[in-house]
């Protein structure tokens, strides 16, 4: 019995770990080009309000933390790794509940791939720039947007959770 319900919570994870998957390759691939075509500072612009830039954070969001002295890059190394592994533990907890594991698919597939970055580079590579009159929003990258798109789902599922349990 233990066993059917183990391989039923594997055969329920690998779809999510799947989209963590495709989601962390497509980060590393942009991130290889970028490091590839752009020199540090060097910038692209693609429409008016969007720019292909290459920036090096070795904070975490927002720069937080960038301009400490070196130890933040294996705090948010073991921050990452710590929350991947809390991650697959959720994602076998409840395999059943769709957007809950999509949020959390994509956090897993970003916070690795930011993890990668760190552990490769010393910093996570940022090339995405939208800015608007002059004002630029702190550029980022697909596994940051991964990360986003995860935590507005989580939100979400429990205003949806909390709203049928009404």
């Amino acid at each position: 019995m233990a066993r059917v319900s183990l391989q039923k919570s594997r055969g329920a994870l690998l779809p999510w770990l799947g989209l963590a998957l495709l989601l962390l390759i497509a980060d590393q691939f942009t991130k290889v080009l970028i490091l590839g075509y752009y020199q540090l500072g060097d910038s692209s612009p693609v429409t008016s309000f969007f720019n292909i830039v290459r920036v090096h954070n070795s904070g975490a969001a927002f720069s937080f933390l960038a301009s400490a002295s070196g130890w933040q890059r294996w705090f948010f190394t073991v921050v990452g790794l710590g929350a991947a592994v809390f991650i697959i533990y959720l994602l076998r907890s409840h395999p059943g509940q769709k957007l809950f594991s999509f949020a959390l698919a994509c956090i897993l597939g970003g916070a690795v791939g930011n993890v990668i970055d760190r552990l490769l580079h010393g910093y996570v590579v940022d090339f995405l720039d939208f800015h608007y009159a002059g004002v630029h929003f702190p550029a980022f990258n697909i596994a940051d947007s991964a990360i986003s798109v995860g935590a507005v789902c989580l939100i979400l599922d429990e205003l949806l959770r909390v709203r049928r349990s009404r």
